[in-house]
């Protein structure tokens, strides 16, 4: 089974929350892949060094404590424009670590923040057992921690949070639609594979096809027209309701491509589309001053 059939929906733009009763279970990141990716596809695999980087794990104050993430920047020099990365259903491993490398490398602060601290470590458990996990993670919590991100790193004297960018994979792509109608400071979002429709629940109230109209900054929408578990026809719908509502968005359909072209360390892996995708990723960034 892959992810995507896991894949939770989730949204509310409300910032205000009741977090009073929640407990931390994740305190720091994993280390090395998720058990549920295992084993990886070495052969494909792309390693970025922090030669020239300044990279590790931090903590971000959020509402009811602390988070963990992973952040990466230039060594020197700054402040530098900002990327949020949303992981895949699997946490903050090493392959969206490496994520935050490469946009290092690029010239931002990329900053990876465990999402799941509260409802559980997904990083020892197998695809089924991920699932009531995610299912327990709200929307409205997301938005939060990932404002909470961007607090962190206006906070640290390093980072232009007025040049605000946020990309996420799967489960994270969802995010970055949701998270582009609730940031009015956002500049511009990349979404890879990331469903747009599902059903209405307490935790995921809304979906991005719901909130098209609501969205304020331009999102790239990135998906393969083989995914199994994201439809066509569905993001066409998306196209379509981003279109009537007169935003700037723009979605690219690789034929061929199932989902997760772009997790090098999977069977999934595609290098064309996944290399096509990475370099418009950038330019769209650069487009909409993300740089």
């Amino acid at each position: 089974m892959n992810e995507q059939d896991f894949e939770m929906d989730r949204l509310s733009l409300s910032p205000k929350l009741d977090f009073s009763r929640r407990e931390m279970v994740v305190t720091t990141l994993a280390t090395g892949f998720a058990m549920a990716v295992q084993p990886v596809a070495a052969q494909t695999m792309i390693t970025t060094d922090t030669e020239g980087l300044e990279a590790g794990e931090i903590k971000i104050k959020v509402q009811d404590g602390e988070i963990p993430a992973y952040c990466a920047m230039p060594a020197q020099g700054g402040p530098f424009p900002v990327v949020l990365v949303v992981q895949e259903i699997f946490g903050v491993h090493e392959h969206i670590k490496d994520i935050c490398r490469r946009l290092a490398k690029e010239g931002y602060m990329a900053i990876a923040a465990e999402l799941f601290a509260r409802q559980g470590d997904v990083s020892k458990l197998s695809i089924d057992e991920i699932r009531p996990i995610v299912a327990r993670v709200p929307d409205a919590q997301v938005m939060s921690d990932l404002d909470a991100a961007v607090e962190h790193a206006r906070a640290s004297g390093k980072a232009d949070v007025n040049r605000l960018g946020i990309t996420g994979f799967c489960w994270g792509g969802r995010i970055v639609w949701l998270y582009a109608a609730h940031n009015p400071n956002l500049k511009a979002g990349v979404a890879w594979y990331g469903r747009l429709v599902g059903q209405s629940t307490e935790n995921t109230p809304k979906h991005p096809v719901d909130i098209a109209a609501d969205l304020k900054a331009p999102v790239l929408g990135l998906y393969g027209a083989a995914d199994q578990g994201i439809p066509v026809e569905t993001v066409e719908r998306m196209r379509s309701a981003c279109q009537a509502a007169g935003k700037t968005c723009e979605i690219v359909i690789y034929p061929d491509a199932p989902h997760a072209f772009h997790a090098d360390y999977r069977p999934s892996y595609r290098p064309e589309p996944a290399k096509d995708g990475w370099a418009r990723l950038l330019a769209w960034f650069r487009k909409h001053g993300v740089s």
